[in-house]
């Protein structure tokens, strides 16, 4: 059975597999995803954001995130919330995002 902080790592690494079909780059290297919580139990909170409020890929966003969480061996329920706050700004990117996009 994976520690919590296993288990964390593990569903960090599976949501690279989840790109903004816009931006082309995965949820992580953009910044939208705030928290993984693994409970005692090993259920999985994701706290999402999107880049714009009103941003219509919320729901696809949330089915692929359960898609490459739910096969982790060990994992519990997953379940999701969308978070307007703070508000996504292009600093929550990675290195390697902004330089893919050319922000500075």
């Amino acid at each position: 059975m994976p520690t919590k902080e296993e288990l964390k790592q593990e569903v960090t690494e599976a949501l690279k597999a989840v790109n903004d079909p816009e931006l082309g780059i995965d949820i992580i290297n953009l910044g939208l995803v705030y928290t993984v919580d693994v409970k005692d139990n090993n259920d999985v909170h994701v706290e999402f954001t999107l880049t714009t409020m009103g941003c219509p890929i919320a729901p696809m966003l949330d089915e692929q995130i359960r898609e490459v969480t739910g096969p982790i061996e060990g994992i519990g329920e997953i379940t999701t919330e969308l978070v307007m706050y703070p508000p996504w700004s292009p600093e929550k990117m990675s290195p390697l995002a902004r330089s893919a996009l050319g922000v500075v």
